[in-house]
């Protein structure tokens, strides 16, 4: 008993430990996983993160003690169910789910357990003899035989994901040597910082999350013109607003200040700031020919005069 009582402590002890020096906890699924793999995933996340295994009960028995000085390991609590473990870590964490799940092994179908995915049997010769048909016939499959063996003449799905392999499922495929299925660690969920999430929001990109915080704030702007309630995203437009209304106030009537005494004199006196090119543009069209003419004469002759000045052009 007092052994017993040691490992739960130093398991207890491990655990806060790890709690404590990592602020990331993948929590692993590991059916099937064999103890080859569990060496090899360990093997390739050291010196980035720990794997740790242990019974539900003690687990949940050593969160439960530290909840009281750490609240935030209470949303551990529902996800520490079937079989499961925890990867502690303090690296990236999209480099450490690659490396979790990257151990996978192929394994045949055995009847009664779980199809993770879609099982197909794909059409073509099987090599087999005639006298077996019948043992395709009642699972369904499309044979004809060619060659004096059985061929399959279509592809069939013969399992769907989430439910059982039947043992008639299961000898075919192996009859066929069909390995359907890969095991290896899955994550469940992921703890970072205080809160848990799936593994699927690390395929969010920077980008995604800067577009839908941008459409989440106009949307509150929108919301908050047009309900006339100010928040801090639509301030500005309720200022800029105002300041048209106060403009457009200044315009109509003799209220003024500095800044719109411009305004006002543009609107007022639009001549004063007319361009001098244009108004140069329509004195040529005017009739003003001639003189555009004799002020280009003049201009040839200052430049004849400038290159008597006895100034050769290689002098």
């Amino acid at each position: 008993m007092g052994g017993k009582s040691g490992n739960k402590a130093a398991y207890f002890d491990k655990l806060a430990k790890l709690l404590e020096d990592y602020k990331s906890i993948f929590i692993v699924g590991v059916d099937n996983v064999s103890s080859q793999q569990m060496h090899e995933i360990r093997i390739s996340l050291r010196g980035e993160g720990v794997v740790l295994m242990g019974k539900n009960t003690m687990v949940r028995r050593a969160l439960k003690g530290l909840i009281p000085e750490y609240p935030d390991y209470e949303r551990l609590l529902p996800h520490v169910k079937g079989n499961v473990g925890f990867v502690f870590t303090n690296a990236d964490l999209k480099e450490t789910r690659t490396k979790i799940l990257a151990n996978r092994v192929a394994a045949p179908a055995r009847a009664g357990a779980i199809a993770p995915d879609d099982v197909f049997i794909p059409a073509g010769n099987t090599g087999m003899e005639p006298g077996k048909t019948s043992f395709f016939q009642a699972l369904g499959v499309p044979t004809k035989i060619a060659r004096g063996t059985i061929e399959i003449t279509a592809d069939l799905k013969i399992v769907e994901a989430g439910t059982k392999v039947g043992p008639s499922e299961a000898t075919l495929l192996n009859m066929l040597g069909i390995s359907p299925f890969t095991f290896g660690m899955g994550i469940t969920q992921i703890y970072d910082n205080g809160q848990t999430f799936d593994s699927s929001v690390l395929d969010i990109e920077e980008a995604q999350l800067l577009k839908a915080f941008s459409t989440a704030i106009n949307t509150i702007a929108t919301i908050s013109l047009a309900v006339k309630y100010p928040t801090l995203p639509s301030v500005m437009h309720s200022f800029v607003n105002s300041y048209k209304n106060v403009v457009s106030v200044a315009l109509g009537t003799e209220y003024s200040w500095d800044a719109i005494e411009e305004l006002k004199d543009k609107i007022a006196n639009p001549d004063k700031y007319a361009g001098s090119a244009p108004a140069a543009a329509a004195a040529t069209s005017g009739g003003d020919a001639p003189a555009a003419a004799e002020a280009a004469a003049d201009e040839g002759d200052a430049e004849e005069s400038d290159e008597d000045m006895g100034f050769g052009l290689f002098d």
